[in-house]
């Protein structure tokens, strides 16, 4: 694994963990590297220093949030898993079949296109952005 310093073309600063710097590439390339401040999938990696680690027994720990926001991003993150179904791509079509009374209303969490969720707002469906990625398309 290989931690980067990112910036985006808005200026914020953030980082990320990849496989490799060819993962990072195709990711970026692909639009799946995002600002995890304002969304923008401008990314660039920002100056940084090395990091040496000494022993095994300072490996970072990539499961344990580093500070109070990502702790609350967990927690989110936990709580729309725990109580909505994952509907990957097709969130946008399911949304719609439920605000028009043609699927039965649940919790629901997925991805759509940007055309797909704007045309969903522009049509008064309440839908609203996450501010992660979902664990089961990351899989």
């Amino acid at each position: 694994m290989i931690r980067y310093a990112l910036r985006c073309d808005k200026g914020h600063d953030f980082d990320g963990w990849f496989r490799s710097s060819d993962g990072f590439e195709s990711l970026r390339a692909a639009g799946q590297v995002t600002c995890t401040h304002c969304g923008s999938a401008e990314v660039d990696k920002a100056l940084m220093a090395p990091r040496v680690v000494h022993g095994r027994d300072e490996a970072p720990d990539l499961h344990s949030p580093r500070n109070e926001q990502e702790a609350v991003l967990e927690k989110l993150r936990r709580h729309v898993e725990e109580n909505s179904d994952y509907v990957g791509m097709s969130f946008a079509a399911e949304a719609r079949a439920m605000h028009e009374g043609l699927a039965p209303e649940r919790a629901i969490h997925g991805e759509a296109k940007l055309e797909d969720a704007r045309k969903l707002v522009e049509d008064g469906i309440p839908v609203a952005p996450l501010p992660f990625r979902s664990r089961q398309r990351a899989h």
